[in-house]
């Protein structure tokens, strides 16, 4: 956790987003470190879970990170977690609370909200062409297929 911290602290001192930092480890050595970059990159994406993990998964040339655990210094917001549930770590360690960044301007309630349906989105989802849109899906369904058992 020490080493997410200094992270953090490192992005904040760069001016490179919000104080946030993570670092991914496989058998006790450490493999990624990552901070937040959302003001450099003007990607909103770029939070310190999502840069470590791109910076592992370049690294170890695999996007499975489950034999890896995650260090966050702060819990992570919806698209974080997400993005841990599709690298499939067992176990990630977080310090700060959604609580704690809250109070300093970093407020995902509103996601939340959405998500457990309190509330309606802000954003409209509006199903457009699935016809054409589900042909490359059938594509690799049959990739897959052939290579079953």
């Amino acid at each position: 956790m020490k080493i997410a911290v200094q992270e953090a602290a490192k992005g904040v001192k760069a001016n490179d987003g919000g104080p946030f930092g993570a670092v991914i480890v496989k058998n006790g050595k450490v493999v990624a470190r990552g901070h937040n970059m959302v003001v450099i990159s003007n990607d909103p994406t770029a939070h310190a879970e999502v840069t470590v993990i791109r910076n592992a998964t370049a690294k170890l040339k695999c996007f499975d990170l489950s034999d890896c655990e995650l260090y966050t210094s702060c819990e992570p917001c919806p698209m974080c977690l997400s993005a841990i549930y599709w690298a499939k770590f067992k176990k990630i360690y977080f310090g700060a609370t959604r609580k704690d960044a809250a109070n300093i301007g970093f407020d995902d309630k509103f996601i939340y909200d959405v998500l457990e349906k309190n509330t309606k989105p802000s954003v409209v989802l509006k199903p457009l062409d699935r016809k054409e849109c589900v042909k490359p899906m059938d594509v690799w369904k049959k990739k897959i297929d052939k290579v079953q058992y």
